[in-house]
């Protein structure tokens, strides 16, 4: 299963683009794109929403390969990460059904 960043690393070489053309778009350093791709930082949501957009990929399934990497580095570690995550999606949709109102 891909990363976040081996994803980002792979379509910015398919695009031909260089680390510090893709930095200085996204107006970063250089070293954090890096580390970004080496899954050694991790990206903040703008940046994948601009990440998306520079290198010509879906926003929202970059976001959501984004969120789920955050969701499963936080609550790995946990005995009930499976159980946990049910009665999240269940909050979410309860939340979600509930702001409408």
């Amino acid at each position: 299963m891909k990363t976040t960043g081996e994803i980002i690393r792979e379509q910015r070489e398919a695009n031909g683009l260089l680390l510090r053309q893709v930095a200085g778009k996204l107006d970063v350093d250089v070293a954090i794109l890096s580390k970004i791709e080496r899954s050694e930082r991790t990206a903040t949501r703008q940046q994948i929403i601009k990440l998306a957009e520079i290198l010509k990929l879906n926003e929202d399934n970059l976001l959501i390969q984004y969120l789920s990497e955050k969701i499963a580095y936080e609550i790995a570690d946990e005995d009930l990460a499976n159980e946990a995550l049910k009665v999240a999606e269940e909050r979410v949709e309860y939340l979600k059904a509930n702001k409408k109102k």
